[in-house]
């Protein structure tokens, strides 16, 4: 369905089929969806408005010879989808990520070998942005991307499906991370590159599961949605203090990534300030929230590019001496 709405120039909304009805409804409307793409038999009642229905049969289809995208390549501006956030301090935000987002997250970029080598597991729903990293990361660099079955998976299935699968690369949340080395860590030997985040990793897991996978380049992920996924990589080595906090590292390619205090000035190395990033995986903005948008995502002053733009995540941070990242905690109570 991504592939077809992509190649008919259009942007997707992915949405969880688990939704409760009033967010599944309020995502529709919000958006202004022109169609409702669902599988053949799939029963989703929605308020109104409702957009039409198109169901689409599970039977294969000829394809023309013409594979072409759509979008030449002078539109990597061309919103390509648009991903809801949370809603954990508030309304869910809409976040509009362009092709040049998706691009820079798993083309041209250094935090993991992305080639025709690699097996890919999708285990993030489709609706969370992890899933871009996932999806687009296989399929646009020839490799292989295993599906798993939708609903929840316990840790035995995703052990199971990586040992069968023999897959390479993979991205788990922090908290299933955890739960993996505690229960299922033999399981993940098979890898060759592991990245675990979206919240603060446990040094003691970290630790455990660096000693127990040599083979493993095992890698602390760090950004926002609003930032395509990831804003910053740190690939854990060997000598990993258990004690001490994982760092969020360095900015990836085509990623600028700065450490402010209130007046917008680089904070010096140890103290602490906002991190506020941009580049090539910067969003749109919020969908149909011009004021939000302004306030979230302010002009570049460090930069001579026009339009540039910097993303304020409300995250506080401090330059390690080495020049890492560390993650201090937020400006407000977000998760």
């Amino acid at each position: 369905m991504m592939l077809g709405v992509l190649k008919a120039g259009c942007a997707f909304l992915p949405l969880n089929l688990a939704l409760p009805k009033a967010r599944r409804d309020f995502m529709l409307s919000d958006s202004s969806a022109a169609l409702l793409l669902l599988p053949e038999g799939q029963d989703w009642s929605t308020g109104p408005p409702k957009p039409p229905v198109l169901c689409l049969h599970p039977q294969p289809v000829a394809l023309s010879a013409d594979h072409s995208m759509r979008h030449p390549p002078e539109c990597s501006d061309a919103p390509a989808y648009v991903m809801y956030t949370s809603g954990s301090t508030g309304e869910p935000k809409g976040v509009v990520t362009p092709h040049r987002g998706v691009l820079r997250l798993v083309t041209d970029t250094h935090y993991v070998n992305f080639d025709e080598n690699q097996v890919f597991l999708h285990l993030a729903s489709p609706a969370f942005d992890a899933s871009t990293f996932e999806i687009w990361g296989a399929l646009l660099n020839g490799a292989r991307l295993v599906l798993l079955a939708p609903g929840q998976t316990s840790p035995s299935e995703i052990g199971d499906t990586i040992r069968a699968q023999r897959v390479t690369t993979m991205w788990l949340t922090a908290g299933m991370f955890h739960l993996m080395v505690d229960e299922r860590l033999d399981d993940l030997r098979p890898l060759r590159q592991l990245i675990a985040g979206g919240d603060v990793l446990s040094p003691d897991h970290v630790f455990r599961a660096r000693q127990a996978l040599p083979q493993c380049r095992l890698i602390n992920g760090y950004g926002p949605t609003e930032n395509t996924t990831f804003s910053c990589c740190y690939t854990i080595d060997n000598d990993q203090d258990p004690s001490r906090s994982v760092p969020i590292g360095r900015p990836i390619s085509n990623t600028t990534v700065y450490l402010l205090d209130k007046s917008l000035q680089p904070v010096p190395q140890g103290a602490v300030g906002e991190l506020y990033t941009g580049g090539d995986g910067l969003a749109l903005g919020y969908l149909n929230r011009e004021a939000l948008t302004e306030e979230q995502f302010i002009t570049d002053p460090f930069s001579d590019v026009p339009g540039a733009r910097l993303y304020r995540t409300g995250d506080l941070c401090r330059y390690l001496p080495d020049g890492n990242i560390e993650f201090i905690g937020r400006t407000d109570h977000q998760v």
